[in-house]
Parts: C-alpha cells; sequence; structure tokens
C-alpha cells in the first residue's frame, strides 16, 4: 500500500475530491493554511495500491494542471536515504507518496 498526500489550492480541491471519488478512491481532506500568503489549501490523503500510484497522480495533475511537484518521500532504502522529487510550479499541487508498512482499522 501507498499513501498519497495532495496539497492543493482550495480553488481546486472540490473538483479534485469529486474526481477521485468518482474513479473509486476514497479521499480523506482537511483545509490547511500556510505559506507566506497564509492562503487557504486542502490537504488530501488517499491510501491506493502501489500499482494505482499513477493513476490518483494523473487524476491529480488533470484537476490542478498549473503544476505538480511529487515528491517521494525521504525512506531508507539499501545504500542510504531517498531524496528525489521534481521542480514545483506556483500554483499548482504539491504531491507526496509514501509506503505504507502497516494498516490497521481499530
Amino acid at each position: 500500500m501507498k499513501m498519497v498526500m495532495a496539497v492543493v489550492p482550495r480553488k481546486r480541491g472540490d473538483d479534485l475530491v469529486a474526481a477521485l471519488v468518482n474513479a473509486g478512491y476514497a479521499t480523506t481532506f482537511n483545509e490547511t493554511r500556510g505559506g507566506m500568503l497564509r492562503q487557504s489549501q486542502l490537504s488530501l490523503f488517499i491510501a491506493v495500491k502501489a500499482e494505482e500510484v499513477s493513476r490518483v497522480v494523473s487524476i491529480i495533475r488533470g484537476c490542478c494542471s498549473t503544476g505538480l511537484s511529487i515528491h517521494q518521500g525521504f525512506g531508507l532504502v539499501e545504500g542510504g536515504p531517498v531524496r528525489t522529487k521534481t521542480p514545483a510550479i506556483s500554483s499548482g499541487a504539491v504531491v507526496f507518496v509514501w509506503s505504507l508498512d502497516s494498516f490497521e482499522l481499530p
């Protein structure tokens, strides 16, 4: 399993949540504020199978086409830490993807 976290502008958030739900992905989100201008954003959390990450990222890219930055995380692998990302473009989404070592429901 993978966890996809997307931070998107508030103005694109409703459309993105609708697109993800229509595609069959359960999405948890909350409103966040941060950065220099304290603009409203949505932080979305989507747990998916590893082979579905590219489809989820494609949906996010389609709804937030002005820019996308994908962070693969800072996890440890054999040989040292992984620190890869693509450059951010302003007013788009920022996407983080990391592995879920365990998944529990109370």
